[in-house]
């Protein structure tokens, strides 16, 4: 067991790993987190469970997969039951304080914090309703917004972010005045750099869009034409709002976006210099799945590639290897381990799929070790399961043709191998890593049967379309406008 001290988690929302610069990429600026990265160990190929934000974030709290909780989408929010790594924490004497975004049902309910400071659920407890229609999936309103805001300016968002490091800033200058007898865990999660595309002027100001890299595969013959891809594009036709003076727009605006993210989390690193805490605590700094900005026409999340799967993960303090990149493949339920092991706390009761990432560090890299994803949530006409394992990625779609990626010679995942003979034999071995962690056609009728339950609850498909799409959870404060 790792020796117990404090720990700053920081969650942000939808940061692809690979816009990063200590993940490689030579435009954007990051220089905190570049730095902390530099101070500590990062993970070179961490993956989400599910790239989609309630479900990505139930997955964590518990540190379970998605289809062993049932919270499938973004109507579908954990409310504390099954018991996750907050709670075990504090039934263990541990302080574990949350500020910012969680998407949680309701923050009355036994989410694991002993306090909450201006956090974000789902709206009314209920969610993102019109996202659980599948059969076929209901188009979705508001989705010109994504293209029309793009550019420099303010949003709710941003102001948001602005606050809750000033919350976590306060809250660490208390905490250092009055240390507990126990390690803390103070969850600080950020919205930036999700949608509204909006950078404040001194980060957008940081690029030139003339010279922004631009989407990739977006040419004809290029875009996969896969039907169950095709039904998200025509579920979420960002791309049709689209056009190149927009699309630069909107990259700049996301790359501002993560250098305001890396501002305020450079921000709080130094504030735990000032206030002295910095000896005692561990930092981790990851992502609830990333965005596809463009590539392959598709923006938002919500598929297999690596954009959207894909996150940061970087962790620094004390007993933490400076400067040391671990290339064995890691997901977010590897993080309910780690959490305890990080506090000095015992581990969880539960069988959990994860390890804790102390000892996934410490030991020599498995670059064959397998990590999951799957996704039942908006414009899916069916389920989406993803195993990588070794280079190879497989994408698995019940009752539709699969994809197969060789992540190492093909990083863009432009060339599908699924039907290449000379790779039968990776796909059957891939085909039965995913059987051992669950059987996908139980998994996907049950997803299926669950959110036509909870449509019924609603009044039906007809109401819940009536009622019509808000396109993102708005912050504390702001009404959800629904078009």
């Amino acid at each position: 067991m790792t020796e117990g001290k404090n720990l700053l988690f920081v969650f942000s929302d939808e940061h692809s790993r690979d816009i990063t610069g200590c993940y490689g990429n030579t435009t954007v600026r990051t220089p905190n987190l570049d730095a902390l990265a530099a101070s500590g160990t990062r993970f070179a190929n961490p993956y989400v469970n599910c790239p989609i934000c309630v479900p990505s974030r139930a997955s964590l709290a518990t540190g379970r997969h998605v289809h062993e909780i049932g919270c499938w989408d973004n109507a579908h929010p954990y409310a504390g039951d099954p018991p996750g790594w907050g709670q075990a924490l504090i039934d263990q004497g541990h302080d574990v304080t949350a500020i910012g975004k969680l998407h949680y049902r309701s923050e009355q309910d036994p989410v694991g914090f002993s306090e909450h400071v201006e956090t974000l659920n789902v709206v009314d407890g209920i969610g993102d309703l019109l996202g659980m229609i599948r059969r076929p999936p209901a188009a979705r309103g508001n989705v010109g917004d994504l293209a029309g805001e793009a550019g420099r300016g303010e949003s709710t968002y941003t102001q948001y972010d602005r606050r809750i490091c000033a919350h976590a800033e306060s809250w660490l200058e208390r905490r250092a005045a009055a240390p507990g007898d126990k390690p803390w865990m103070l969850f600080v999660g950020f919205v930036l750099p999700h949608f509204p595309l909006v950078a404040p002027e001194e980060f957008y100001d940081l690029y030139d869009p003339a010279t922004m890299p631009l989407p990739r595969l977006t040419g004809a013959g290029e875009r996969p034409d896969h039907p169950v891809l095709q039904g998200l594009r025509d579920c979420m036709n960002y791309e049709d709002f689209f056009d190149d003076e927009k699309v630069r727009k909107a990259v700049t605006a996301y790359y501002g976006m993560v250098s305001f993210l890396d501002h305020h989390i450079g921000r709080l690193v130094k504030k735990l210099e000032e206030t002295g805490l910095l000896g005692d605590t561990r930092v981790i700094y990851t992502s609830d799945h990333g965005d596809n900005l463009g590539n392959r026409g598709f923006w938002g999340k919500s598929v297999m590639y690596d954009e959207s799967t894909a996150v940061p993960l970087i962790m620094s303090g004390p007993d933490i290897a400076p400067g040391r990149v671990v290339e064995t493949p890691v997901s977010l339920v590897d993080l309910a381990p780690t959490f305890m092991d990080a506090l000095g706390a015992k581990p969880m009761k539960a069988d959990l799929p994860g390890r804790s990432l102390f000892a996934i560090a410490d030991e020599p890299d498995d670059a064959e070790r397998v990590v999951f994803s799957e996704y039942h949530a908006v414009g899916a006409i069916a389920g989406m399961f993803m195993v990588r394992k070794g280079r190879w990625k497989l994408i698995h779609y019940p009752g539709y043709a699969p994809q197969l990626f060789d992540l190492v010679a093909d990083p863009q995942e432009a060339n599908d191998r699924a039907d290449d003979p000379a790779c039968a034999a990776v796909r059957a071995d891939l085909e039965a890593e995913l059987r051992k962690i669950c059987d996908p056609d139980e998994v996907n009728s049950r997803a299926f049967a669950d959110q036509e339950a909870r449509i019924a609850e609603h009044g039906g498909a007809e109401a819940i379309k009536a009622r019509g799409d808000f396109g993102y959870t708005p912050a504390p404060g702001q009404t959800p406008v629904f078009g």
